[in-house]
């Protein structure tokens, strides 16, 4: 609510009920934009935390292209057997259908935003592991 008023386009990520997705330990996502909450029909974003030690165990998206950007703490990213370290304004892209893992290696938990086209719409019981 903004001035007492809901707006259908604003979210706030206190507001929005958090859950854990299948394939991935020690994290706690929330699903910012997507059908459910604003009617997006092409776009998926949550916000991630992830704990040291956790993320998302190697796993691929049929036909779903993957966007991650880190806003807090440090990340390893491996995509088709390439991998790299994220900080704070790093971004990283998954393709479609390729093999990727996320993991936290900060003391501090990696907060990230997840990008989804088209929505994903993932759930603690949906995951194709690699």
């Amino acid at each position: 609510m903004i001035e007492g008023k809901s707006l259908r386009h604003i979210v706030r990520a206190e507001n929005v009920e958090p859950y854990s997705p299948a394939n991935h330990l020690e994290t706690q996502n929330r699903r910012l934009i997507g059908p459910e909450t604003v009617g997006a029909k092409n776009i998926e974003i949550v916000l991630g935390v992830v704990s040291k030690g956790g993320g998302a165990q190697p796993h691929l998206h049929p036909g779903i292209e993957q966007v991650v950007y880190v806003l807090e703490g440090r990340a390893r990213a491996e995509v088709d057997g390439e991998a790299g370290e994220m900080g704070p304004g790093d971004s990283c892209y998954f393709p479609p259908d390729t093999p990727h893992s996320f993991t936290a290696i900060s003391d501090a938990p990696v907060k990230c935003l997840v990008i989804y086209s088209p929505p994903y719409h993932e759930s603690s019981e949906k995951g194709v592991p690699q």
